[in-house]
């Protein structure tokens, strides 16, 4: 199930909550009670399978590596 991040703007406090994502944009209160919460947007960095970033080509350049001669 997907986790949102929300912030409430009466005491500041930011806090997340795990709900269907038919469910994101549905308004919730924070934990001390506070109704008046804002979604925040998240940036999610994806990665390859070993999570580290791919390596830069080191054929010569192009689009395939200097086979297609471009």
């Amino acid at each position: 199930m997907p986790r949102y991040e929300f912030r409430c703007r009466a005491c500041g406090d930011t806090f997340e909550v795990n709900r269907p994502m038919a469910e994101a944009g549905n308004p919730t209160p924070c934990p001390q009670g506070h109704g008046d919460t804002v979604k925040l947007l998240s940036a999610v960095a994806v990665t390859g399978r070993g999570g580290a970033a791919p390596s830069a080509p080191t054929g010569g350049g192009g689009c395939c590596g200097g086979a297609c001669g471009c």
